[in-house]
Formats: C-alpha cells, sequence, structure tokens
C-alpha cells in the first residue's frame, strides 16, 4: 500500500528525532511468508514503532475504539488496520486477519489484547494461537521497552531510549488428536514465555517464572 509506504518513511525519519532505537535480532525475521509479530504493548507507539522499522509491511491488529481516537484514529485510519470489537468474538476482524496471512502478508498482534498500563505482561488472549494454527503462520515475538518514558522525554526535549528485541520464529505444533481449547491456552502461554524471557526481568509481569515455561506446543525455525 503506497499510502502505509509513504507514512512509514515519514516515521522513521521522526523516529530517528525523537528516539535512540537498539535493535537486536533483525536477522530473526523471515523475508517470505506469512508472519504473525507478536509484541507486548505499553505504548501506544509500540505497534507504530515496529511497523514502520519493520523490512517488510505490516498490517496492525487494533482495538476499534482506536480509530475514535483525535490525531491518532485519522492516522489509524490511514495507515490501514484490522479494527476488532473486545470482549467479544468479532468474526469480521478474524476473517480479516486469516486473508492478511493467507495472502502471505505480515500481521502485528499484542497477544493481551490492550495496553499494559503498568508496563509488566499481563494475561493473554487464545486468538494469537487461533489465527496462527488456521494459517500455519511463523511467528516472530518481538520484545520492546523504554517507550513507556516517551512523554516524560518529550516534554525534557530528550529522545527516548527504546530497545527492541526479536526472537527466534517459531511455529506452533498441531496435537494427534482432536484440538481442544486447552491446547490453545497452553499454546499461548507458551509462547508468552517466549516473549517474557527477551524482556528484562521487570517487564515479564504474570510470565516472570521463566522455569514454567514449556515448549510442547513449539517448534523453533530456523531464520530464512
Amino acid at each position: 500500500m503506497k499510502a502505509r509506504k509513504f507514512l512509514n518513511f515519514i516515521l522513521r525519519i521522526l523516529f530517528r528525532i525523537l528516539l535512540r532505537c537498539k535493535i537486536e535480532g533483525m536477522e530473526n525475521f523471515p523475508r517470505e511468508g506469512p508472519v504473525i509479530l507478536m509484541i507486548n504493548h505499553i505504548n501506544f507507539l509500540d505497534p507504530i514503532l515496529i511497523g514502520a522499522l519493520s523490512p517488510r509491511e505490516v498490517m496492525m491488529m487494533a482495538k476499534r475504539e482506536v480509530l475514535g481516537y483525535p490525531l491518532i484514529g485519522l492516522f489509524v485510519r490511514f495507515y490501514g488496520v484490522v479494527p476488532i470489537r473486545r470482549g467479544e468474538v468479532d468474526r469480521k476482524a478474524l476473517r480479516r486477519a486469516l486473508e492478511t496471512l493467507a495472502q502471505r502478508e505480515v500481521l502485528l498482534i499484542a497477544p493481551e489484547g490492550t495496553r499494559s498500563h503498568h508496563g509488566r505482561l499481563q494475561k493473554a488472549k487464545d486468538g494469537i494461537s487461533y489465527i496462527a494454527l488456521k494459517t500455519n503462520a511463523v511467528i516472530l515475538p518481538v520484545a520492546i521497552w523504554g517507550q513507556e518514558e516517551f512523554f516524560r522525554n518529550i516534554r525534557r526535549f530528550r529522545p527516548t531510549k527504546v530497545n527492541i528485541k526479536i526472537g527466534r520464529p517459531f511455529r506452533f505444533l498441531r496435537p494427534d488428536r482432536k484440538l481442544e481449547r486447552e491446547d490453545l491456552t497452553r499454546m499461548t502461554t507458551e509462547a508468552m514465555y517466549v516473549l517474557a524471557s527477551l524482556l528484562p526481568p521487570k517487564y515479564r509481569g504474570v510470565y516472570s517464572d521463566l522455569e514454567n515455561a514449556t515448549t510442547n506446543y513449539i517448534e523453533f525455525l530456523e531464520s530464512t
């Protein structure tokens, strides 16, 4: 989409001025095929920043309410997102997400479903595991932190140091039996522990105890 490419160009210029980004693991980003970017969500900038810095165009999922926000809503409409109604099964949003991945594109999802006001990981919802299984998409965990200081630093005319750490890509393994809801929950939990392992301890929240992490449903992949 030309509009998205233009906005990403402008955003990169702004971010160079306002932020000091340290990025690790960009070599893990798959060059082709359907990919789900799984991020933690601390600040409204998170998906915009990840989308702008991505080597591939990214379609984002965002709560429907964002479309009504001043300025941000206008930007989101122009950029293009999959709006989702929270608190219910939004079948229209789900179809659009599946279509995006069926076209071998990149979809950004924050599994927690909302921004963390305290900065720590919250319990994730199972939508990401359902979408990943339906499309056989690769999941790329992307941890981001430091951006919570953005507004404070803006007032002080200081750039904000932001860390972005990209982990190893993986896919979910479907069990050799009928898939049950509990399987989706376990998949999501395993994926969130992978994401938590990329974050400093103080940001890990409900996934702090990495000794509880398992990989029974996960297959790590080589970067392509």
